[in-house]
């Protein structure tokens, strides 16, 4: 039997919504103990309250009483960040990491709302979290240790991969990429039903085509050790159907340009955000 996920202390995760919430379902999964956790989430509906309460979850717990957490994870909105951090600051230990999923956020401006030398993970997790399949990019400051490193790995790695990169400035591009990129997959299957469409199919029946042949296609590539490339070539016949289609796709004002100049777009929205 696999050991249980042990961060060393009690966490206090802070937003208990749709990503803090999966996140929350994926460490109880991995055997985290439910007396260590509380969570706090005044906005939580009196049922899911109830339902993560029935689990040994301290909910909305008297914070005077929950003693230094060893983990403070921040999943709440970037806007309720200041709000939130006056009434969590002061439990915060030497030892305490505070782990941010906030979007645009900067380690900076977090640590400027916490004690002096907190260890600071900043972490952009994507939704298909909610199922087990997220990755999540990570970069810690220069206060984290290596214990420190490895608890936020077992923590974010609960839903799914996670990317350790060492300069901050990458996590816009993160955001780009992954945070945002399933809304363009998401886009992908309404372009190609809304094409099956033109090309004649009944619209139920190409959005069925088309919802069954990405998830396959993310399935196949999942399970699969070859290339995106070479999973390409291997549908492609020479002179056939598929060649036709990627003749257009990979023209040099093709795909490739097109998804380049959307994730510079939200790259650049990124910087934006956290300015």
């Amino acid at each position: 039997m696999a050991d249980k996920l042990d961060i060393g202390g009690k966490l206090l995760l802070l937003g208990a919504g749709k990503m803090g919430g999966a996140m929350l379902e994926g460490w109880l999964k991995l055997g985290l103990d439910p007396a260590e956790v509380g969570a706090i989430d005044p906005l939580l509906p009196p049922e899911a309250s109830a339902a993560l309460t029935r689990t040994g979850i301290a909910v909305n717990p008297d914070l005077a009483g929950f003693g230094t957490p060893a983990v403070v994870l921040l999943a709440i909105k970037p806007q309720m960040m200041l709000a939130a951090m006056k009434t969590v600051a002061p439990l915060f230990g030497k030892h305490t990491l505070a782990i941010s999923i906030m979007a645009g956020k900067t380690i900076a401006g977090i640590a400027a709302e916490l004690p002096a030398s907190t260890a600071i993970v900043r972490a952009m997790p994507n939704t298909p979290a909610a199922v087990g399949r997220g990755i999540t990019g990570a970069v810690p400051n220069a206060f984290v240790t290596s214990a420190q490193r490895a608890a936020a790995d077992a923590l974010l790695r609960s839903t799914g991969a996670v990317e350790w990169v060492e300069d901050e400035a990458l996590i816009d591009a993160v955001t780009a990429v992954s945070g945002s990129g399933p809304a363009y997959v998401f886009n992908l299957v309404e372009a190609l039903a809304a094409a099956g469409v033109k090309a004649g199919l009944p619209t139920d029946m190409a959005m069925r085509f088309a919802r069954a042949t990405i998830v396959g296609s993310g399935e196949l590539l999942h399970q699969s050790d070859l290339p995106a490339a070479t999973l390409r070539q291997n549908v492609t016949s020479p002179g056939g159907t598929t060649a036709a289609a990627l003749a257009v796709l990979m023209a040099d004002d093709g795909l490739t340009p097109l998804v380049e100049r959307a994730v510079l777009a939200a790259q650049k929205r990124a910087g934006e955000l956290a300015s």
